[in-house]
């Protein structure tokens, strides 16, 4: 898949300013519907596969290694960044409701479940399937880049963010070593794993995305292994953060500047907000990026 193909949806949303709340809070539920039908479609996809007894046990084995192996790289190296560059945070404990949050990202896992149940009874040829996947995802990212305008988000304000640069790079970085490294010990291509790797935490993206050219069963360990970052991410956040801010941040990837972010903010106040809005805004732009990058090697 081209890069230029993926980041145009986004771009064209980006010069669309839309500042009526009504429009963005229909944006923001579309997003989600949409969100829901693309790993409804993925589900079904992997229900067409070939052998699929023996494949699901490969899945979950590569899914268990490359989260591991990620979650102990990411915070092996973020927390030097909390001695170069400190971050002063205001705690604030009892009403951060990481229960909900988790059913939320657990529910999102029941909709491939539901698609996979759906694939089963429903025979639908793969070329449709990548056909109508491709096309939601594109609107998808229509929809992102509408709202990345509504948010202001502004170029010198990226660059000027130190911290959110410099835990972007580090989970980013330490993400494809995990990648690489799970690449080598499935003996996997080193591009499929670091493909694999890039998503850092954009499931819809990196699924939909590795699907299209690799087929249903990397994309899913693709989708699982960034649905597992953002998962471990809520449940970590609390914990780490007054030990170590640029962890509590940077572990939960692209999700940082949205669904990771209320735990972020309600762990650690205002001033970690901008920070984790940056990095996560980063590490999203990365993922189009890298994904076709890499899957271009092969």
């Amino acid at each position: 898949m081209d890069t230029l193909i993926i980041l145009s949806p986004l771009l064209l949303g980006y010069l669309f300013k839309l500042t009526n709340p009504k429009g963005l809070q229909l944006i923001d539920r579309s997003l989600t519907a949409l969100i829901y039908l693309i790993l409804a479609i993925m589900g079904m996809g992997l229900a067409g596969l070939d052998n699929l007894g023996q494949e699901i046990g490969t899945i979950a084995s590569i899914v268990a290694v490359l989260v591991g192996l990620t979650l102990v790289a990411n915070l092996a190296l973020l927390p030097l960044l909390d001695r170069l560059l400190p971050l002063q945070i205001t705690a604030r404990r009892g009403d951060s409701n990481t229960l909900a949050m988790a059913a939320e990202s657990l529910q999102l896992a029941l909709v491939v479940l539901a698609g996979f149940v759906l694939g089963l009874l429903i025979k639908v040829p793969h070329s449709w399937l990548d056909q109508l996947a491709m096309a939601i995802l594109m609107l998808l990212l229509l929809l992102i880049g509408i709202q990345m305008r509504a948010a202001n988000m502004t170029l010198r304000q990226i660059v000027l963010n130190p911290r959110g640069l410099a835990i972007a790079a580090v989970v980013l970085l330490t993400s494809l070593a995990a990648g690489a490294a799970t690449a080598w010990g499935f003996e996997l291509p080193l591009h499929h794993g670091l493909a694999l790797a890039s998503g850092v935490g954009w499931y819809s993206l990196s699924g939909a995305m590795i699907s299209q050219e690799l087929g249903p069963m990397m994309g899913s360990i693709a989708f699982l292994t960034d649905l597992a970052r953002e998962l471990v991410a809520i449940i970590l956040i609390p914990m780490l953060m007054p030990r170590s801010p640029a962890s509590a941040i940077g572990y939960g990837g692209a999700t940082a500047m949205d669904f990771t972010l209320p735990v972020i903010q309600r762990s650690g106040g205002a001033a970690t907000v901008p920070v984790a809005i940056v990095s996560g805004f980063l590490l999203s732009l990365a993922g189009p990026i890298l994904i076709p990058l890499f899957l271009s090697w092969g």
